[in-house]
């Protein structure tokens, strides 16, 4: 299946006959090649599942290297676990980037996946060859320097990211550049993420937070707590999404930035979903509607079916008839109620996804599975 070549000697010819001398002990008579001397000496030649040659070479005094090397190749491919020595020579981050590209169309999803990258990632494994994962050292490193460059980053968040880093390895794998992935050895620890029991809000402290809210975004309560509406879904928004007759919302978008730009998309998870209303919501929703009147808000629609923009009747909007970014949103509404109610403020627990807590606890005590509901909250929301 493999040979080894000599670079360096072939086995002289007489010039008469063609025909290979012998010496005494009837073995070949070795001659000087045009090549003596010249570059690496030994030359392991085998064909790979492909059936195309390869070869990898070795210097003079080194023909034991040459033949440990040449059985490895010939156990690899009788296994059936053969990777090209040179299919490893991609640097990690070149490599990560072409496997996100075709894995998920979901812009807030790609971004999501390159910041965890950018930041936890790429600094110590970006410029590493593929071909120096294959022992699970580089991994250990990795997760220690992880620890030691920010202490304050949650272990949830890191096990984010060796997830990621792990499933890129796993098509590094499915694509024949690495035998196995490192992150599997049972000798790796992931990261443990820390489970937080989540307390829901005290009806007091609801009632303060809707009290303190500016008149524009008093509705941020009863489609959060009533209707258990994310950030960006709460600020879509549209009356014309209810059904009067069922007395349902048909909860269909969401507003998102990415990159810095708001777009409409489909919910969390592309799932939309119908939620029932109650009348008293619907008419503080009217009431409102009624001083605040919906304003029409044109936006790039983030799904990848055709349509280029989308234009929705949205319920709540700025003094200056605009949407807000999540973010801008946070900072200049949401938090700066809590400093008017007199309330302290804790970034995982008074988020706005707080008050989809209350909505869920309150199906449970209805005896309602929420389990289609359940799902992390964005970035945004607990910020």
């Amino acid at each position: 299946m493999a040979h080894i070549q000599d670079r360096w000697y072939q086995d002289k010819k007489d010039p008469v006959t063609g025909e290979i001398v012998l010496n005494s002990k009837g073995k070949p008579v070795q001659e000087p090649t045009s090549d003596h001397g010249k570059g690496l000496r030994y030359k392991v030649r085998y064909l790979d599942p492909d059936k195309i040659e390869r070869a990898k070479s070795f210097p003079d005094k080194q023909l034991g290297r040459a033949k440990e090397f040449k059985t490895k190749v010939e156990n690899d491919l009788y296994a059936g676990t053969y990777v090209d020595p040179n299919a490893g020579k991609v640097e990690f981050r070149v490599y990560a980037k072409t496997v996100l590209s075709g894995r998920s169309q979901d812009e807030s999803t790609v971004t999501v996946e390159r910041i965890r990258l950018e930041n936890q990632a790429y600094p110590f494994l970006g410029r590493k060859l593929l071909s120096s994962f294959n022992t699970p050292d580089v991994i250990r490193k990795w997760l220690a320097w992880m620890n030691e460059r920010d202490r304050e980053t949650s272990a949830t968040y890191q096990r984010l990211v060796f997830d990621l880093v792990s499933s890129i390895l796993d098509a590094a794998v499915a694509d024949g550049k690495l035998k196995v992935n490192p992150c599997r050895d049972k000798s790796i620890q992931a990261p443990k993420p820390i489970r937080r029991k989540v307390t829901p809000w005290p009806d007091a402290r609801l009632r303060r937070v809707e009290l303190a809210l500016p008149a524009r975004f008093k509705p941020c309560v009863p489609l959060g707590a009533g209707l258990g509406l994310r950030q960006g879904e709460i600020l879509a928004f549209s009356l014309d999404n209810v059904d009067r007759d069922e007395m349902v919302y048909h909860c269909t978008r969401q507003m998102v930035t990415v990159g810095g730009v708001r777009k409409f998309k489909l919910p969390k998870g592309h799932k939309t979903r119908s939620i029932p209303l109650g009348r008293g919501v619907l008419e503080l929703l009217d009431a409102y509607a009624e001083t605040y009147p919906p304003v029409s808000i044109t936006l790039p629609w983030a799904e990848r079916d055709g349509r280029a923009t989308e234009t929705i009747r949205v319920l709540m909007v700025n003094d200056a008839g605009d949407l807000y970014t999540g973010q801008t949103f946070n900072k200049s509404v949401w938090k700066a109620t809590f400093r008017r109610a007199g309330l302290p403020y804790q970034d995982r627990e008074d988020g706005m996804h707080a008050m989809r807590h209350l909505f869920a606890s309150a199906m449970l005590a209805r005896g309602v599975s929420i389990k289609p509901r359940q799902a992390p909250p964005s970035a945004e929301e607990t910020a």
